[in-house]
C-alpha cells in the first residue's frame, strides 16, 4: 500500500480525470514517437533531474529544441510499435500543481523495459503541462 503525504489540498475527481486524461494523451503521443506532440504538452525552459554514472545528481534546463532532438534520438524512429503499461501514483500539491510518480513498463521491437520516473507537472488555463521530469540514469547525457 502506498501513503501519500497529507500535501493540505485534496484532489477533486475532475483534478485526478484530467491528470489521468493528459498522461493518456503523452502515452499515446508518445507510442507515436510524435516528439513534436510530446513537446507541446511541456512546459520550456523544461527542468530535468537525474544522477549521473559516478553516483552524482544532475540537473539541466532544455529548450524544445533540445527536448525534440534528444527525445528523436532516444526513442528513433523505428517502425515498431511502442506500448505503455504504467501505474502512476499522483500527489497534488495544490489545484494546479502534482508530482506524479510512475512504475512503467515500455515494449518496443520486443523488448521490454521497466521504468520508473517522476514528473512535475502544472496547470495552466485549464490544460495540464509536465515541467520537470525526474528519473535515473540519464545525467551522463544531460
Amino acid at each position: 500500500m502506498t501513503f501519500l503525504p497529507d500535501t493540505g489540498y485534496a484532489p477533486t475527481p475532475e483534478d485526478r480525470a484530467s491528470l489521468d486524461a493528459w498522461f493518456a494523451e503523452y502515452d499515446a503521443r508518445s507510442a507515436r514517437r510524435d516528439v513534436e506532440g510530446m513537446a507541446d504538452l511541456a512546459v520550456f525552459p523544461l527542468n530535468l533531474v537525474s544522477d549521473d554514472s559516478a553516483g552524482d545528481g544532475r540537473s539541466a534546463q532544455w529548450d524544445r529544441e533540445q527536448f525534440v532532438a534528444t527525445m528523436t534520438h532516444v526513442m528513433g524512429d523505428g517502425a515498431d510499435d511502442i506500448t505503455f503499461e504504467s501505474t502512476r501514483t499522483p500527489v497534488f500539491l495544490s489545484p494546479a500543481m502534482a508530482v506524479v510518480f510512475t512504475d512503467s513498463t515500455m515494449t518496443a521491437g520486443g523488448t521490454t523495459r521497466r521504468l520508473r520516473y517522476a514528473d512535475v507537472l502544472v496547470r495552466r488555463q485549464g490544460a495540464w503541462a509536465f515541467q520537470t521530469m525526474i528519473q535515473g540514469g540519464w545525467g551522463d547525457n544531460l
